[in-house]
């Protein structure tokens, strides 16, 4: 199987799995219960964007360090997420099933970004 190039951060492959988990995230925050609108809802939100928005400004850097800082941050962000989710499910806002699916995708992001910032690492070290 062939490699794609990566010419863009919208190209990684992370980022495009933290892409698919924040708009799973924004579907399942319509749904949580008016009384969290202000508080699970909107940290649920800035956390799923937080880990796309630092992938996306750790690419547009001009050193390894700087990328692997802003996608520290990020991976922050999806536990940050998971914890949340583990929330929702703990208060009855979402059902096993869901809470399942969700946690198998943030486990998804966490094996790709692990391995996004172990490349970058081995990158700044030839450098």
């Amino acid at each position: 199987m062939e490699k794609k190039a990566v010419k863009h951060f919208t190209d990684l492959l992370v980022w495009q799995k933290a892409r698919e988990l924040r708009k799973e995230v924004f579907s399942l925050v319509k749904k949580l219960p008016q009384n969290e609108k202000y508080n699970l809802d909107f940290q649920m939100r800035r956390a799923a964007c937080s880990i796309t928005a630092n992938l996306a400004e750790g690419y547009g850097r001009y050193h390894y360090k700087e990328n692997i800082q802003f996608c520290r941050q990020s991976r922050g962000s999806i536990y940050e997420l998971q914890d949340h989710i583990i929330t929702c499910f703990d208060q009855g806002y979402i059902k096993e099933e869901t809470y399942n699916s969700l946690q198998e995708l943030i486990l998804e992001v966490i094996r790709l970004m692990d391995g996004y910032i172990k490349f970058l690492n081995n990158e700044l070290k030839k450098s």
